[in-house]
């Protein structure tokens, strides 16, 4: 089906190819943490082992979890890819009954090294569904779909963990009988989670010829490479692993942050992590409002700057709370310097949101179909081993002397940091952020009939020159990136100059001022199209001086010539008299919102047109149809 653009996320919950699989890594995610937060308290309160203590039962079922993420993250990649998805999701779902049959009999029994193995194997079992979770998306949703589709899936999947967390820790606690409902409910959703992977659609294998490699470190290895090949992809596997480096800190320390800086009991510590859950999950949500059906990573920046300025405000907020006796949850919520704490806990979640989803969407939609599944394996990689360095560097802080507060602190300084190093490295998000800013508060955009931009493949777009942020509107309207060809003068401009050198904008300078600039612009433009992107040109050769369409310029034969590629035509509306355009007898940029804040401009993009049809008389024919439109 092709549904529309405009369609809501959660019209995904009423179709078939995505409620069951929904549903699927709901169940899934719920029971992971339903069993781990179960036993974690069976043996903090009742088993009382010496062999495994209490202070250290969390740290080693935490370990031994995400153990297999490093060892088998590989192999499961290339399973992925090699089979069906449903298929394997069925198989992976009847492992699950037979690991929760084993920890049934664990619980009833109070046998903490079969629990032990147990949460080994659940961890093979998250390892082996992680690379069939996310290539399963793309498989099933248009490009349009993938920011909403992931947003579900993410608030899914900390809703689940919130109430595995929630459902283990009372199931284990009901006197006489905690081990045996405990028992029960795991293998319940277990059973469940495997009788709804049988609706799941099925879902070609998109490498069936891929010979698998047995070795996981030489996979491992190898996964990464691949990943890294792919700057963009590598860069937003980096992003999601700080994510989850950034949110393990303040997941771990909830405890003892709640009873040692807070002052509340256990309730308390259940509370920071309800906000923590409902904030992620609605942060994920509000991406697919944002982002206007299409994958943003202008989101990215936003969340990052969220991230770190709730998260720094956080640490001032409970770094000179009074010390208090143990209060109780209503006791806790009474205080007014509290909420100021709930609320950057909730606002800077909602920002991790906005900053993951993206990324997720970004991966699945650029990763060769081909190589998605262990490209989604390597990032599970490089997650795995940033938690750990999470847990690695969260304790030196505090063995160093550092309080709770002040190492939230040192956590909000560090995602700037490293927020500020990936958006150098790969502009293209600090450019996409731009674009969301201009086209939500400066203006007030709106593209119609987007989805004729293709989604993959090489193709021209060609469109009227307005403005100096015409290209910036462009990128706004694109689900992927674009390649500008540009008269040389604009790169001159302040600001402006440095952002199109960010975004490889290729100068063009005329052939009677400059030969070898000219050349060397159409040579860039091809080696463009040679790798599958999107080239675009201003046919006009400049910025319009009275805001009508000017003639077009021969240029684009000479590139169609040797790459016959579609031609998108655009056109850019309402433009003229703007902020960043020129007016009559005058320049451009002079008078700040001359025509106020969210002032109304748009796009219109037309059917691509055959590369044997198209002349620049044909081409002004259609844009200039377009404008008018």
């Amino acid at each position: 089906m092709s549904p529309s653009t405009e369609s809501s996320q959660y019209a995904l919950l009423r179709q078939r190819r995505f409620l069951p699989f929904f549903g699927v890594q709901f169940l899934g995610a719920a029971n992971d943490n339903l069993f781990k937060f179960a036993f974690t308290v069976l043996v903090t309160y009742q088993l009382q082992l010496q062999w495994l203590p209490p202070s250290q039962a969390g740290l080693v079922i935490g370990a031994l979890f995400i153990l297999p993420f490093l060892l088998f993250s590989a192999t499961s990649g290339q399973l992925a890819d090699k089979l069906d998805k449903a298929r394997l999701m069925r198989w992976i779902k009847a492992a699950e009954i037979g690991i929760m049959g084993l920890a049934a009999g664990g619980f009833v029994a109070g046998n903490a090294a079969l629990l032990l193995a147990c949460v080994f194997l659940m961890g093979l079992h998250s390892t082996l569904f992680g690379p069939v979770k996310y290539a399963y998306l793309p498989q099933h949703l248009q490009p349009q779909e993938l920011t909403g589709g992931n947003g579900l899936v993410e608030m899914g999947t900390f809703v689940a963990i919130l109430l595995g967390n929630l459902a283990g820790g009372l199931l284990i606690a009901m006197p006489g009988s905690g081990g045996a409902w405990t028992a029960m409910a795991c293998v319940a959703l277990a059973v469940a989670g495997w009788a709804l992977s049988w609706a799941v659609p099925p879902t070609p294998a998109t490498d069936p010829g891929l010979r698998v490699n047995w070795n996981p470190f030489t996979e491992t290895w190898r996964n990464l490479r691949l990943a890294y090949g792919q700057v963009a992809v590598f860069r937003s596997l980096l992003g999601i692993s700080w994510m989850w480096f950034f949110g393990a800190v303040f997941l771990s320390q909830f405890p003892a942050f709640a009873r040692d800086v807070l002052h509340g009991d256990a309730q308390v510590a259940s509370l920071l992590l309800v906000v923590f859950s409902l904030g992620i999950g609605a942060g994920s949500l509000w991406c697919e409002r944002l982002s206007r059906h299409q994958v943003e990573i202008g989101l990215v920046p936003l969340g990052a700057i969220g991230m770190s300025v709730f998260a720094l405000d956080l640490y001032f907020a409970s770094r000179a709370l009074p010390a208090v006796p143990v209060q109780t949850l209503a006791q806790f919520v009474a205080v007014p310097a509290h909420w100021r704490v709930m609320v950057d806990l909730a606002l800077m979640s909602l920002c991790a949101g906005l900053f993951s989803v993206p990324m997720y969407a970004l991966i699945q939609l650029r990763c060769p179909p081909t190589h998605r599944s262990r490209i989604i394996a390597a990032n599970n990689i490089l997650n795995a081993l940033f938690i750990i360095a999470s847990a690695l560097i969260a304790g030196s802080l505090l063995a160093a002397g550092l309080s709770i507060p002040q190492v939230f602190g040192v956590v909000a300084l560090l995602n700037a940091l490293v927020a500020v190093y990936i958006f150098l490295l790969v502009p293209e998000y600090l450019l996409r952020f731009l674009a969301f800013v201009l086209t939500r508060l400066v203006y007030r955009f709106r593209v119609q009939d987007g989805g004729h931009i293709p989604a993959e493949g090489a193709a021209i777009l060609v469109c009227n020159h307005v403005s100096y942020v015409d290209a910036v509107l462009m990128m706004a309207a694109s689900p992927r990136p674009i390649r500008f060809v540009m008269d040389h003068r604009i790169f001159a401009t302040p600001v402006l100059g440095t952002l199109f050198r960010w975004v490889k904008a290729i100068p063009i300078a005329p052939r009677d001022e400059d030969p070898q600039a000219y050349e060397a612009a159409f040579d860039a433009a091809c080696r463009v199209l040679d790798e599958g992107e999107l080239l675009a040109i201003f046919p006009e050769g400049g910025i319009t001086r009275d805001g009508t369409l000017g003639p077009f310029k021969g240029g684009i034969m000479k590139i169609l010539q040797t790459h016959p590629v579609p031609v998108v035509p655009l056109a850019l509306q309402n433009l003229w008299g703007s902020f960043f355009s020129r007016v009559e007898g005058g320049a451009a940029m002079r008078r700040p919102f001359r025509r106020g804040l969210f002032s109304p401009v748009g796009l219109v993009a037309g059917p691509a047109l055959p590369a044997a049809g198209v002349t620049p008389a044909a081409l002004q024919a259609r844009v200039a149809a377009l404008l008018a439109a």
